[in-house]
């Protein structure tokens, strides 16, 4: 069964998402230490002392456009814990994943270049995350396996880890050329493994 998308909120047109969608857009194609703020700035429009108006350094610019994946991240597991049933959950949150390729693909470079931030914002932010999204992922396995839809041998930890690991490719490279396909066929791997029944 395919559950049609969760409608995200709207992302105002305002100065910040205009900065951000620019300095994500200069961040993944030429790295972070390759962006400075006045090159944000002329993208955007505004003047450097605007810039600093919204955005206390680049470092902070940056953390903020993670945050907002994060945020992205929190409203996929908020919409397969919406459903009942692990099968339309993860249905679900496949779904959702695929509709937000493209910002998961941005996401996914942005993070790769968070080495370059202080030790402690990227261990916090590090933290959020697998609170939010591994440990959100955890939690649906866990009443799954509670429920009884799920074997509970296995640790919900190790099912979240396992499940990304299976969906990763759906929102790296380049798109599939079926990529509901692809989706439904790594689902059925995840929920029913690959020998025949």
């Amino acid at each position: 069964m395919t559950v049609p998308p969760v409608s995200s909120p709207a992302v105002p047109d305002t100065t910040r998402a205009r900065i951000q969608q620019e300095a994500a857009r200069l961040f993944v194609k030429s790295g972070y230490h390759g962006v400075s703020m006045r090159e944000v700035a002329e993208a955007v429009g505004v003047t450097k002392p605007a810039l600093y108006h919204h955005y206390a350094d680049k470092e902070a610019l940056f953390l903020a456009m993670l945050e907002g994946t994060l945020a992205g991240l929190s409203r996929l597991v908020q919409a397969a814990n919406s459903q009942v049933g692990i099968r339309l959950q993860l249905d679900t949150l496949v779904y959702e994943l695929l509709a937000s390729a493209p910002e998961q693909r941005v996401g996914l470079q942005l993070a790769s270049e968070l080495r370059h931030v202080n030790p402690d914002r990227r261990a916090a932010f590090e933290q959020e995350y697998r609170r939010v999204w591994v440990g959100g992922l955890s939690r649906l396995f866990e009443e799954a396996a509670a429920r009884g839809e799920l074997r509970g041998d296995l640790p919900p930890a190790m099912l979240a880890r396992a499940f990304l690991a299976i969906t990763y490719p759906l929102v790296t490279g380049a798109p599939t050329s079926d990529p509901q396909g692809t989706a439904r066929a790594l689902l059925a791997v995840f929920l029913d493994g690959a020998t025949p029944r």
